[in-house]
């Protein structure tokens, strides 16, 4: 692949006797927002922590334009980490924190004053290189730790949950800064998320795994409008997801009824999984040429609705400005535009019903997910 800086060949991974990646490839092109995206323990870290060389594989390489560096140490390599808690050194101040690596490489102190001043106002911290790092709140301690490791002139920089400790307001300032440092640097940077919203707000190219596998790599676009399987349409967004039957090319039959759509190539009667996503259904009169169904739950979610609709046992989904009252028979609309179908996949069934959906549990779940432990 043209451009290629980093590559994953068949790298298998092991803890304990246990395997975290198997057979793993990939690719990352030169210049790239390359965002790894999964839940926890789904290899993500092994993965950038492979790439740094804090981790050997127990088999495969790493190639870092095309030689292999698998033996290199995390030194040596053209990498820098950013890890999520920042281990910035607490007696240094802010600017010989910035210019602590450059020391060692030993850079003049012209070039490291240059260097640090340039880095500070790229991090919007001018004027901060005399204090302390304890001095800083979060978000300047995050960015402190991003000058430093840019101030080395990685061809690489890892960033592991960098965002992780954050409020929600700082992250997402954050976000807007990272992705405007990377365009302005050309630097890759492979970044580490469970945060969907994160990956597909900064990434050029969002790589999506679960139990050490890849399961999509695409655009942030191509994930969302077009997700390869169940997991994938499942953990990026909201997703009604159904057996479906593909009846022949460009028509598909779920819920009842057979819909046309703008799918090919499954064959004739063909059980196949259609992703609905809640903000592309039209809520219309109930009839009998549409889905139809009774509302059980409403939720104001400030910009829209969130309304559970009932429809024979299978609960969906729908995201909609118009309010509808529990209780009430609604149709559903949809247009070809709205349906995907996909493969069925050993995630198949899993997902995509909201029977035992509520907002105290999404909060759990969120809550279990939200610290990411080694994978």
């Amino acid at each position: 692949m043209e451009n290629t800086i980093i590559s994953l060949r068949d790298v298998a991974v092991s803890y304990d006797g246990e395997q975290v990646l198997g057979g793993f490839h990939l690719d990352i092109r030169d210049g790239e927002f390359v965002t790894l995206l999964g839940p926890s323990g789904c290899g993500k870290t092994t993965v950038l922590r492979t790439i740094g060389g804090f981790i050997q594989p127990d088999t495969g390489g790493v190639f870092f334009y095309g030689k292999n560096i698998t033996a290199l140490p995390p030194h040596k390599r053209e990498v820098n980490t950013i890890f999520q808690k920042y281990a910035l050194f607490p007696h240094l101040n802010v600017y010989d924190n910035i210019a602590f690596g450059m020391r060692i490489k030993g850079k003049s102190e012209k070039e490291v004053k240059k260097t640090v001043h340039e880095m500070l106002d790229m991090v919007n911290l001018s004027g901060y290189a005399h204090r302390g790092v304890g001095q800083l709140s979060g978000g300047q301690q995050q960015r402190v730790a991003i000058a430093r490791a840019l101030a080395n002139e990685p061809k690489v920089l890892l960033l592991d949950e960098p965002l992780g400790a954050l409020d929600l307001k700082l992250r997402k300032d954050m976000q807007v800064e990272l992705k405007k440092i990377q365009q302005q640097t050309g630097i890759t940077f492979v970044f580490v998320t469970h945060d969907q919203e994160e990956a597909l707000s900064m990434s050029d190219t969002v790589v999506v795994m679960d139990g050490g596998d890849i399961q999509q790599i695409g655009t942030p676009t191509d994930i969302y409008n077009e997700p390869k399987n169940a997991f994938v349409a499942d953990f990026i967004g909201e997703s009604n997801i159904l057996d479906g039957m593909m009846l022949e090319d460009f028509q598909v039959k779920f819920a009842g009824h057979s819909f046309q759509c703008l799918d090919k190539g499954f064959g004739k009667n063909t059980p196949v999984d259609v992703v609905i996503r809640p903000e592309d259904i039209d809520v219309v009169q109930a009839d009998s040429t549409h889905i139809t169904g009774e509302v059980t739950n409403v939720t104001f979610k400030g910009v829209h609705y969130e309304i559970i609709v009932d429809v024979a046992g299978f609960k969906w989904m729908i995201q909609s400005t118009d309010c509808r009252e529990v209780g009430d028979r609604i149709g559903l609309s949809l247009t070809p535009d709205d349906i995907h179908v996909m493969a069925k996949s050993p995630y198949s069934g899993m997902f995509g019903d909201y029977s035992t959906f509520s907002d105290e549990m999404d909060q759990d779940m969120q809550a279990e997910g939200g610290v990411e432990d080694e994978d």
